[in-house]
């Protein structure tokens, strides 16, 4: 997902800003609202990223625990999230990223945007040494994990979102607690576009690149109480067996991205309905205005400030925010759930929705690329190096479809076979060579290449494939 902003330069999360009220005269004013919110136009200026890792209580372990959500309030401080502790400040780290919690005790760092890819690298570094040592301090550990083979899916974040995803993906398999507990991803955000042109070539090359990168940077070949099976992302794997109708959007049937998108969103089924209650008072103040790349992804929004809609959020899930099953947000919308829900859905409802929903690029104001597993060490840089030097101009967002054209539909093989498919290695390759050629700095230039030089032998991430500046990573842990 996506990433934060700096206090002093944007709100969090522009979607999540709402205010209550305002119900929808139809449908299509719905839809134009979507269109509106989830790509803003802009000259597409910034960059920013989420890291997650895994975390435990001392060493990772079948039998170690995962840290408790108290213990890990306290090592975090001022820094920790509304979602574990309801009157923290939640104030960013010094770089500038705001630190959320997973459901199964994933840690997260959301950065601030910045103007370069360089920026945000050196910030992101400053962030995960200082959340390194704040979790330390009380014997937490964070590990380089993109999924958890060693112990089971255990929910330690006990909101009523969760509760009512837990519910939901239940029917479907074990991939839904894989995906929720046992997973972690690194993501890159960057701006829509500035007109509808730029953001339909943005938006098409986020997808045609997607699983030649997806194999490229595939490194969870293992996820404990995943079902048998060989798989390079074993990560994506559980991504792709989720609710395809909130996972896969149909976009060979779009004839532009905004307007697609803004239908299917409206037809995924609710996932969970919020009870209506009076807004919450907001202890923020002084912010400045928005900007177009939104601050925190959407589906953490509801972790890092108080909710408009309930109060702080509460330690259990015992509320129920469970949907009528089926029924999808056009539902709410056109009346067909007035006796189950009791009323019709407005901005803040529909907001909410489309933090629910889980497509490979997320449409969140400026878009998320979230199909990349977490990389080893500090390899999560050679990610960002290669979205900002693949979308640095529109020449090169061509050549870059272009290249990925043969492979852009290849989403299970590149979970499943990652690089030891030939051509999403050959593809791969190419696309790593062409960022190398248009990367702005020596670093991203070295970084890049080493990446294009270990796909080109079959490898996947791994210790010493990616070169760092100064002091990286602990072997193994954040």
């Amino acid at each position: 997902m996506a990433v934060t902003a700096s206090p002093t330069d944007v709100l969090h999360s522009g979607l999540a800003e709402s205010e209550p009220g305002g119900e929808f005269s139809s449908r299509a004013a719905a839809e134009a609202y979507i269109g509106k919110v989830c790509f803003k136009q802009g000259p597409p200026l910034l960059i920013g990223a989420e890291l997650e890792w895994l975390t435990a209580q001392g060493e990772l372990s079948a039998t170690n625990s995962r840290p408790d959500l108290k213990v890990l309030a306290d090592a975090l401080g001022p820094h920790a999230p509304r979602s574990i502790s309801p009157d923290s400040p939640a104030v960013p780290l010094p770089g500038g990223s705001r630190v959320t919690i997973e459901p199964g005790g994933q840690i997260e760092l959301s950065s601030a945007p910045f103007g370069t890819a360089a920026e945000l690298c050196e910030r992101l570094r400053t962030d995960t040494m200082r959340l390194r040592e704040l979790l330390e301090s009380r014997a937490i550990r964070t590990f380089s994990g993109a999924a958890d083979a060693v112990r089971r899916p255990s929910r330690v974040l006990r909101l009523p979102r969760y509760r009512a995803m837990e519910r939901s993906f239940a029917g479907i398999g074990p991939f839904g607690a894989l995906m929720m507990c046992n997973t972690a991803a690194t993501q890159v955000s960057v701006d829509a576009g500035a007109d509808p042109t730029e953001i339909a070539a943005r938006w098409r090359v986020l997808h045609a690149v997607g699983p030649a990168l997806l194999a490229a940077f595939a490194c969870s070949p293992e996820l404990h109480s995943a079902p048998p099976g060989e798989w390079a992302s074993q990560r994506m794997r559980a991504w792709q067996r989720l609710d395809h109708l909130r996972t896969r959007p149909p976009l060979h049937d779009w004839a532009d991205p905004v307007t697609g998108y803004a239908r299917w969103a409206l037809d995924v089924p609710l996932l969970c309905v919020r009870p209506r209650a009076a807004p919450a008072q907001s202890n923020r103040s002084g912010a400045a205005p928005r900007n177009r790349l939104a601050a925190v992804p959407l589906d953490r929004a509801k972790a890092s400030r108080p909710n408009r809609l309930r109060s702080a959020p509460s330690s259990s899930d015992a509320a129920d925010w469970s949907a009528p099953p089926g029924a999808t947000f056009a539902d709410w919308l056109c009346g067909a759930l007035d006796e189950e829900i009791g009323r019709r859905p407005d901005r803040t409802d529909l907001d909410y929705h489309l933090t629910t929903v889980f497509p490979p690029v997320r449409a969140a104001g400026h878009l998320e690329v979230r199909y990349l597993d977490a990389q080893p060490g500090d390899g999560w840089s050679v990610p960002i190096h290669v979205f900002d030097a693949l979308l640095s101009s529109p020449e090169i967002v061509t050549e870059a479809t272009a290249l990925a054209a043969s492979t852009a539909d290849a989403w299970s093989e590149a979970a499943r076979l990652g690089l030891a498919d030939p051509q999403l290695r050959a593809a791969a390759v190419s696309l790593l060579e062409l960022a190398t050629a248009h990367a702005p700095t020596p670093q991203a230039v070295k970084e890049l290449a080493a990446a294009a030089g270990r796909c080109r032998r079959g490898r996947p991430p791994g210790e010493g494939d990616y070169p760092t500046p100064g002091e990286g990573e602990s072997r193994g842990g954040a």
